[in-house]
């Protein structure tokens, strides 16, 4: 069984006792935006279903969830695979985080929202240190997620948590993860301080050239080699 298959099993206890499509549809998102689901791996019906024990009925119901998401493909005779984003998508993707993350650093954050987004900076940097680029992946998403939260919107905080899931499976085109990730350690560690000093414009703007730096990056790895 596939590492990231087996591994489902300790998350039953999440399911409780009614178990439901979109429990498990959380469950699978929460895997792909921790990285553990690549692109074009093919998702078996039979292993998800004994590691999470729940039906294939239930399952088959979170997989078309996740593909109206945009994270899985069903494909004729063949099955269900992780889904890799086009560069189209990624520029589509990155319109919609401008909109809803520049909202964001414009409100003040409470201080347990401070909190959340400041542990997320520290997460980073603790991969980072470890040579830990899939952690430091996974940190970053959760540090955007936070930044999200400022805008005191759970139908949002939703909507950017499948948004977050799709980009994540866009870092698997990088060939050098350390080369994409590592700026972006020390440039959440600066947006984190323009929004703990109450500079919320300065905070957008800073956001704004970041968002462009990422973007930039992502699309040209969807370029051919020369």
């Amino acid at each position: 069984m596939n590492p990231a298959v087996a591994d489902l099993a300790r998350d039953r206890s999440r399911l409780g006792r009614s178990s439901t499509a979109e429990r498990v549809a959380d469950i699978l998102r929460d895997r792909i935006s921790e990285g553990f689901f690549r692109p074009g791996q093919r998702l078996s019906e039979e292993s998800i279903s004994e590691a999470l024990g729940v039906s294939r009925n239930t399952l088959r119901e979170a997989f078309r969830l996740l593909g109206h998401e945009r994270l899985l493909d069903h494909r004729l005779n063949r099955g269900v695979f992780v889904r890799l984003p086009s560069a189209e998508d990624v520029a589509d993707l990155y319109r919609v985080r401008r909109v809803l993350e520049g909202a964001a650093v414009r409100r003040t954050p409470t201080p347990r929202q401070l909190a959340v987004i400041k542990e997320a900076v520290l997460d980073a940097e603790r991969a980072a240190a470890l040579d830990d680029w899939q952690g430091v992946g996974t940190a970053n998403i959760r540090f955007h997620q936070a930044i999200a939260t400022l805008n005191g919107s759970p139908r949002l905080d939703e909507a950017v948590r499948q948004l977050l899931a799709e980009l994540r499976l866009v870092f698997h085109v990088m060939e050098n993860p350390r080369a994409f990730h590592e700026p972006f350690v020390e440039r959440n560690r600066a947006l984190l301080a323009l929004i703990e000093s109450g500079r919320p414009d300065e905070a957008a703007t800073y956001l704004d050239d970041y968002l462009d730096h990422a973007e930039h990056l992502l699309i040209r790895a969807y370029e051919p080699n020369p």
